[in-house]
């Protein structure tokens, strides 16, 4: 081979080289945005509500943006919370099965396709095996807007079809604020039937929901034995107050500065009183019962700097909540120092 023609092979071959380590470092910065890029579903039973949520952090200085997601398969649905993530913010690709549409064993590949700060591809994969014996309706137990402090009930109906001795042993809930009762509602011609009543206890915390519930059967597969029935929902306190802190700001000597403090409830009240933390503080107390309470709060900043600080007390006449608590907090800041 000519001396010219070794020459630009071997330039061709080192530039393929450093393409392609090129390349696998543009995937490994991308890559390292997330903690875990695959996931086993494992057996779920027809029907259920089955999703996976894969986060990612942006760890870099630049912004980086999510130009695409795609699938491999029309099993599993990609989804993106947020398309652009600034210095440590955090997003997710969310993967939701489709347990009704498809069965047996189903893999997923997801392609996540960045194009800033540089072009790069992660994949993330899911594993899956839906069952055609177990099916839920619904697929998940839903407790939407549950004011807080009280119980509440749902049912799931569980059918399975083939052995006759199919049970289900044991449903335990992932919180301590869940019951489950299992009742079998029929039995025969290789067919089972179940309804799961699930209840939500009154000492479930304020907040999303976002638990789950464990059935053991008598399955012969062991990976088979366990089943997943999805928790999820919100429970909604009694009594809110917005903003739940008092941000004043930075002031200076001589400002006054007004914010609107909102105490929502159930039901109708009265406001009955409001302690501030100083003379500073004035304030305009409602005078009619209401179930949104608007209360003005004013502050008119001293001449001495330093930070401002303590909390407002607004007493009710609600049982329960006769006292509500708001922190204060604010700077005065003078001219030069």
């Amino acid at each position: 081979m000519p001396t010219a023609t070794r020459t630009i092979l071997t330039a061709a071959f080192g530039t393929v080289f450093l393409f392609a380590s090129a390349s696998a470092r543009a995937q490994k910065w991308a890559e390292a945005m997330f903690d875990h890029t695959s996931h086993n579903f494992g057996m779920v039973a027809r029907g259920a509500k089955v999703e996976h949520v894969f986060p990612l952090k942006n760890i870099y200085v630049e912004d980086v943006h999510i130009a695409s997601v795609r699938t491999s398969c029309g099993c599993t649905q990609p989804r993106i919370t947020k398309d652009t993530l600034k210095t440590f913010e955090t997003g997710a690709i969310i993967a939701t099965v489709d347990t009704r549409g498809f069965l047996g064993r189903k893999d997923a590949t997801i392609t996540v396709t960045f194009d800033k700060p540089y072009p790069a591809e992660v994949q993330l994969h899911t594993y899956v095996y839906i069952r055609s014996d177990v099916v839920f309706d619904p697929g998940v137990v839903l407790f939407n807007a549950v004011p807080q402090g009280t119980a509440a009930e749902r049912t799931v109906k569980l059918l399975y079809a083939g052995r006759s001795d199919w049970q289900i042993v044991k449903a335990v809930p992932s919180a301590e604020f869940l019951e489950v009762q299992i009742n079998q509602t029929g039995r025969g011609a290789g067919e089972v039937t179940y309804q799961l009543v699930v209840t939500l206890k009154p000492s479930a915390p304020a907040g999303y929901l976002q638990e789950q519930i464990e059935l053991f059967t008598n399955d012969t597969l062991e990976e088979a034995r366990r089943l997943v029935l999805p928790v999820e929902g919100s429970v909604v306190p009694q009594v809110t107050v917005q903003p739940s802190q008092l941000a004043l700001g930075t002031l200076s000597p001589g400002q006054t500065v007004t914010k609107n403090l909102v105490v929502q409830a159930r039901v109708p009240f009265r406001v009955t009183g409001l302690q501030v933390p100083d003379k500073r503080f004035s304030f305009v107390l409602p005078d009619t019962e209401k179930s949104v309470q608007v209360i003005p709060v004013s502050f008119t900043a001293g001449e001495t700097a330093g930070p401002i600080h303590g909390e407002i007390v607004i007493e009710t006449n609600l049982s329960g909540y006769e006292q509500l608590k708001v922190p204060v907090l604010g700077t005065i800041k003078v001219t030069g120092q």
